[in-house]
């Protein structure tokens, strides 16, 4: 082998004696950092989220090195997507117009709220998440699971949020125009609490594009290719992603890579500077 590479017998054995050099040194410390940042949150982080972790860690790194990294060891963020249909509209049912007009962000919290329902599969059959989400943070004010997809399945949501978080009057509130949303029941609540209702498009599921992609994120990082035994065990895997890891932990990239609680207490520190 060395006659065909035109090197000597003594610098092959030179060069196997050389001690490891500095950079390739980091580069495993690196790799055993990045991969418990991977760990610990269950290998929901891609490269920029990670890198920003390890800023906050005191670590002076480049994104571009850490997804290198990453990808030498085989690292990489759980992408699973699956189109799951829940809405189901009743014609006779009347609709309002999308007042929100894809301006998914707000100045205040809980100013504009956008709500959806999606479904998770389990071994006891499907059991349904409605979500309501703050625009101002992302984050989840109020959330519900039945086995059944109906009035009820929406309106403990939203009472959820209503009794935590106690809006004004005024607040946008936005959907799309599935049954659920436009029954009587559910905009004679959004009436008495004073609430602007918008909805979506026909058929425009960009017009609800935070839930979309927060669904997205969800089925990606807590559902992936699962198949819950029951729906309790469901139950428990979505609460624990939820309350525990979504809104007190993950980084969300729209709130410039801190979590929703940690942006509204960011949020509180400026309203109170300039009081």
């Amino acid at each position: 082998m060395c006659r065909v590479l035109g090197i000597s017998e003594s610098g092959y054995y030179a060069w196997r004696k050389r001690p490891t050099c500095e950079r390739k040194r980091e580069d495993a410390q690196l790799i055993q950092e990045i991969r418990q940042v991977f760990v610990t949150h269950r290998g929901r982080y891609g490269s920029p989220r990670i890198h920003v972790e390890l800023k906050d860690q005191g670590r002076s790194i480049s994104c571009k090195r850490v997804a290198r990294l990453m990808r030498e060891a085989d690292m990489s963020a759980k992408r699973k997507h699956r189109q799951v249909v829940t809405t189901k509209r009743d014609v006779s049912h009347p609709v309002a117009p999308n007042v929100l007009n894809r301006e998914f962000t707000a100045r205040e919290p809980n100013t504009k709220w956008a709500t959806d329902i999606t479904s998770i599969p389990t071994a006891q059959g499907w059991l349904y998440l409605a979500v309501i989400l703050d625009l101002y943070s992302r984050a989840v004010v109020g959330w519900s699971m039945s086995a059944c997809c109906d009035e009820e399945l929406v309106e403990n949501a939203l009472k959820m949020a209503v009794l935590q978080h106690r809006p004004k009057a005024g607040l946008l509130h936005h959907s799309d125009r599935g049954c659920q949303y436009t029954s009587r029941a559910y905009r004679l609540q959004l009436e008495h609490m004073g609430m602007v209702v918008s909805m979506s498009r026909k058929g425009n599921c960009w017009d609800n594009a935070a839930m979309e992609s927060f669904f997205g994120s969800l089925k990606e990082e807590c559902v992936a290719s699962l198949v819950y035994s029951s729906h309790e065990q469901a139950r428990r895997s979505l609460f624990e992603y939820l309350e525990i890891y979504y809104n007190r932990q993950r980084r969300h990239s729209t709130l410039g890579y801190v979590s929703p609680l940690v942006y509204e207490q960011l949020g509180n520190q400026r309203t109170l500077r300039n009081v």
